[in-house]
């Protein structure tokens, strides 16, 4: 294949890719979506989903950064475990962490309902949402930061720090963190992007008073407003775009400092 074929081929996809993004917003900059660009831009559909719903998105950031600070608690231990004590107990317990995203997340709403919904005032605050956000995520997590540490000689690795006089917290911490960071970073990358975006689950989990960006989207949809709706989807990209892209040039970064030690 030629080098403008390959060229050829590679925009005509980005283009199949890009242009319902594209559908999907400009609704939300027009004066009429019916007329398109020609009725002329304008930010109302902007400032009325703000006003409307800007509590949704500031609880979906809330979430998905509290998701993240706590399967980075969870998970990066959980996955130095994993590798430090490879063998069957490890691979089942590997294989349990996966079951919640191989589950429907309605189903795994409906488990957490059912386990966890009469404990006090769990069910109506945005901590039932976030033990569903930690549940789903966290393999992910997990997967990222394992596959890191599988890749590496980490006995050796620790051997060499202990023979250095260096104790276990300052080979875990000055160590085995720093060598791991761009599985850390990957695998943040993905909790934040999942937390965000997640519906199914929440859409179970949530109340009136704990709605989040993805069904206040559904409910914009549901109720017809093209508008409202297309502006929502706006916002989720002004918010998820510049956060993902940080994140991937703070794990390509970590990725060369490790290529150089």
């Amino acid at each position: 294949m030629g080098f403008w074929t390959g060229l050829g081929f590679t925009l005509l996809i980005s283009a199949f890719l890009i242009l319902p993004v594209l559908v999907s917003v400009l609704p939300g900059i027009t004066a009429n979506q019916f007329e398109g660009l020609s009725s002329g831009l304008t930010t109302r559909w902007l400032r009325e989903v703000w006003a409307n719903y800007g509590g949704t998105v500031l609880l979906s950031l809330q979430i998905a950064l509290s998701t993240l600070v706590i399967t980075l608690l969870v998970g990066v231990p959980a996955a130095y475990v994993l590798a430090r004590h490879a063998g069957v107990t490890a691979r089942l317990v590997e294989e349990a962490l996966v079951m919640p995203v191989a589950v429907p997340g309605i189903a795994t709403a409906l488990g957490l309902i059912l386990a966890y919904g009469a404990v006090g005032d769990l069910r109506a605050s945005w901590l039932f949402i976030l033990v569903g956000h930690v549940v789903f995520c966290l393999p992910f997590m997990v997967r990222a930061v394992l596959a890191v540490l599988l890749s590496m000689d980490l006995k050796g690795l620790e051997e060499a720090a202990r023979a250095c006089g260096a104790s276990w917290p300052q080979r875990f911490l000055g160590v085995i963190l720093p060598n791991i960071a761009g599985g850390m970073l990957a695998g943040s990358l993905m909790v934040v992007t999942l937390s965000l975006g997640e519906f199914n689950m929440t859409l179970l989990l949530h109340t009136p008073f704990t709605r989040t960006l993805p069904v206040g989207l559904a409910d914009a949809y549901t109720a017809l407003r093209t508008e409202m709706a297309s502006a929502y989807t706006l916002i989720f990209f002004v918010l998820i775009v510049p956060l993902l892209s940080a994140m991937q040039w703070a794990a390509g970064r970590a990725d060369r400092v490790g290529a150089v030690r």
